[in-house]
């Protein structure tokens, strides 16, 4: 069940949102009847005021972490840049941390950032053992939410929210097949890891549908993998006419190997990749690939982690927001 919200006692008491607020604020211009309806609405539906929330929003130095794995990848960096001023414009100032996928590291910048009284924290969480910085975020009592990935083995009180992977790959992959594509490849992601398996799991629903044997190759997620695992699926399996990608940067590098083997690419070998960061329209040729719709997803975030911190709506255990196909010039027309 979720927490009674300042909009909940406003419904029960019969007055307005803002006269609520200024009931918990001790506003004198409140007349004392109604302010003992408002206290009476509290009491009724459980209503605990987050006083310590609000003193840090009117003091004007309310702060929220935001702990990366991977700054470097331009789809976190987007994703980062949109939270920011999502929750800049909301009188928030956010300190920013990357990790670079150390589990050390990352039990390090979240234990400052705690010393530093921050009132939430946002985490896309390092691969590996992070049960010490769930802990400390346990003991400290704020609100935390996991964005983009999911720690292992994390519990229900730090919400979970990352786009529909999984739906991202089936779209994707019934395309290719759509266009004519049979043998067709998923390059990418590291083996075992929660991401690569929704990203690949859409994929192989696909295939095994269809009754077509599955091409999988994964590896990290860059350009400099997405060339080497082109070079050999072209020596492999020459009769490969297809690919989706773990991520836009695979992608990139398969393009890459594309022209030195002198494909054409979208015609001799069509390619998609996944994310939709900023370098997929401006390409040569321009990317076709998955969007995740990272900018709107940084506002919904700011949205949720800001209605838990000033009116103690806990958001749902899991969501998923949805995503779509792009099509550009590394695919053929979907005719």
């Amino acid at each position: 069940m979720r927490r009674p919200t300042i909009i909940d006692v406003a419904d029960k008491a019969g007055v307005s949102k803002s006269t609520v607020s200024l009931v918990l604020q001790g506003s004198a211009q409140v007349k004392p009847e109604t302010r003992q309806l408002v206290h009476a609405a509290m009491k009724e539906i459980g209503y605990v005021y987050n006083r310590s929330a609000a003193n840090l929003r009117s003091s004007g130095t309310a702060l929220i972490g935001l702990v990366i794995n991977d700054l470097t990848n331009p789809f976190f960096t987007e994703f980062a840049t949109s939270l920011q001023m999502a929750l800049g414009s909301r009188g928030y100032a956010v300190v920013v941390a990357n990790t670079n996928e150390d589990p050390d590291i990352q039990d390090q910048v979240v234990a400052a950032m705690l010393e530093h009284g921050v009132s939430a924290l946002i985490l896309s969480p390092a691969y590996g053992d992070v049960s010490s910085t769930l802990a400390a975020v346990e003991r400290a009592g704020i609100p935390m939410m996991q964005v983009l990935r999911r720690a292992d083995g994390c519990t229900a009180k730090f919400p979970f929210f990352a786009p529909d992977y999984e739906d991202g790959g089936r779209a994707a992959t019934q395309f290719l097949l759509d266009s004519g594509a049979r043998e067709i490849a998923f390059v990418g992601g590291l083996e075992g890891r929660q991401v690569t398996e929704e990203r690949v799991s859409g994929y192989l629903k696909i295939m095994h549908s269809k009754g077509l044997k599955p091409i999988v190759k994964t590896g990290k997620s860059s350009r400099a993998f997405g060339h080497a695992a082109a070079a050999d699926l072209f020596r492999e399996h020459p009769d490969c006419n297809a690919a989706l990608c773990f991520n836009d940067l695979v992608a990139f590098g398969m393009i890459n190997a594309c022209h030195e083997a002198n494909l054409k690419v979208g015609q001799d070998f069509q390619i998609i990749g996944f994310d939709d960061i900023k370098e997929a329209s401006e390409c040569w040729p321009t990317l076709s690939t998955v969007h995740c719709g990272v900018e709107e997803f940084g506002e919904q975030i700011a949205d949720t982690i800001l209605g838990w911190l000033q009116d103690s709506t806990v958001p749902s255990e899991t969501k998923r927001t949805p995503v779509r196909l792009v099509l550009r010039q590394t695919t053929k027309n979907a005719d």
